[in-house]
């Protein structure tokens, strides 16, 4: 039995439309319904007291499961609304100075990522060309390194190890973003030895907005003091002290009180793929994404995601003429898949995904451009 086939039916949106927009928002599992159902009879029956029954300490513990995914220790993940903040906390650790004030990362970070070291005053912000020139960037003027694990538009994997190598080198430190790797293609925080990464849950974690995550190393945990934090971040938060006392280790890097109905809904998500594995949804997707290269190819157009599977994340771009109209009637043939200026179509397939919905796409694709019937969209938009 392949994995389209055990777990399609856990997915409701699967059973109206051909969704390939999984590098987006992936599909909601139906347990996703099921939990905020939960949160909802707990905040009714339990009220107040549900604070002291595991909502207080969700951040922490939904945060030990995105660790078991990302290969991260016990105590080392916690939960947050989204990757801004979670940048913005590590950030608020480091005080810069006229000798290190260096961030440096590649042009095609995602826009949020670069525009919290842009909007910084005491930032030299070094924007290069790729990961290599990201290496060869970093000197002893850094201070942060803010990567992507997987580029948003293109989807290519990056060489993180060569970069956390020399940024460590140089005493700067590295923030990776897994947003569009984690779920999709296997990571190993410790193994890389990065030293923060960040997350969020909408895209191949299944698990909705509103549950971004941050890992940091355990040793780093132990030391830095971020000016970033509120109450929870506190040693004894419920003596409501005046004065700060950090937490012991990741706790310390916590805010206010967290987003709960997020949690609950986000953990369904990372069930399924703890139970599917990142290992048979990666080998899976490496199929499928070669699959629909070859079909893309057979049908004459031109791809933009790397061809080589170890460079090449769960997304294949592909260019089309007046491609925001060709998405547009996609859209309206329940093809969803999404667009980004300047660069093409995504095509996201995910573990629910079957072969022939990419051959169907592919086909629909092909007769939209033969056709002209994307001329009626000229000039179309989209937000998402």
């Amino acid at each position: 039995m392949d994995l389209a086939e055990r777990y399609r039916d856990r997915f409701p949106i699967l059973r109206d439309t051909t969704y390939l927009i999984n590098h987006s928002l992936a599909a909601m599992p139906a347990a996703a319904e099921e939990r905020l159902l939960e949160y909802a009879r707990t905040w009714k029956t339990r009220g107040i007291r549900s604070w002291g029954e595991g909502w207080w300490e969700m951040p922490l513990t939904v945060g030990e499961q995105i660790g078991r995914i990302i290969g991260a220790p016990p105590g080392s993940v916690v939960m947050h609304q989204n990757v801004t903040i979670a940048e913005a906390i590590v950030l608020s650790c480091f005080r810069p100075t006229p000798e290190r004030n260096r961030i440096v990362y590649e042009e095609a970070n995602f826009p949020s990522v670069r525009y919290l070291y842009q909007a910084q005053p005491e930032l030299e912000v070094v924007a290069v060309e790729d990961d290599k020139a990201i290496v060869d960037a970093i000197d002893e003027r850094t201070l942060l390194v803010p990567i992507s694990h997987v580029l948003f538009k293109t989807a290519e994997i990056q060489d993180v190890a060569p970069i956390v190598r020399r940024a460590h080198e140089a005493g700067a430190h590295v923030v990776l973003d897994a947003y569009q790797s984690a779920g999709v293609v296997p990571l190993d925080v410790t193994e890389l030895d990065v030293d923060f990464a960040t997350g969020g849950s909408v895209k191949w974690l299944c698990g909705g907005p509103g549950a971004g995550w941050l890992y940091v190393r355990p040793d780093l945990a132990a030391s830095l003091e971020p000016t970033l934090v509120g109450w929870q971040g506190h040693a004894r938060p419920f003596d409501f002290e005046p004065e700060l006392e950090y937490a012991e280790g990741v706790a310390r890097f916590l805010t206010g009180t967290p987003n709960v109905p997020a949690l609950y809904a986000a953990s369904a998500g990372y069930d399924v793929i703890e139970e599917v594995g990142v290992d048979r949804i990666r080998a899976n997707s490496i199929r499928q994404t070669r699959l629909l290269i070859e079909l893309l190819d057979e049908a004459g157009f031109e791809v933009g995601s790397p061809r080589d599977s170890a460079r090449r994340g769960g997304t294949v771009l592909v260019k089309t003429p007046e491609f925001q109209a060709v998405h547009k009637e996609l859209a309206e043939r329940q093809i969803l898949c999404d667009f980004r200026p300047d660069a093409g179509i995504r095509l996201g397939p995910h573990f629910y995904n079957t072969d022939e919905e990419l051959r169907f796409t592919v086909r629909e694709m092909a007769e939209i451009v033969a056709t002209g019937a994307y001329e009626r969209h000229l000039g179309a938009t989209a937000r998402f």
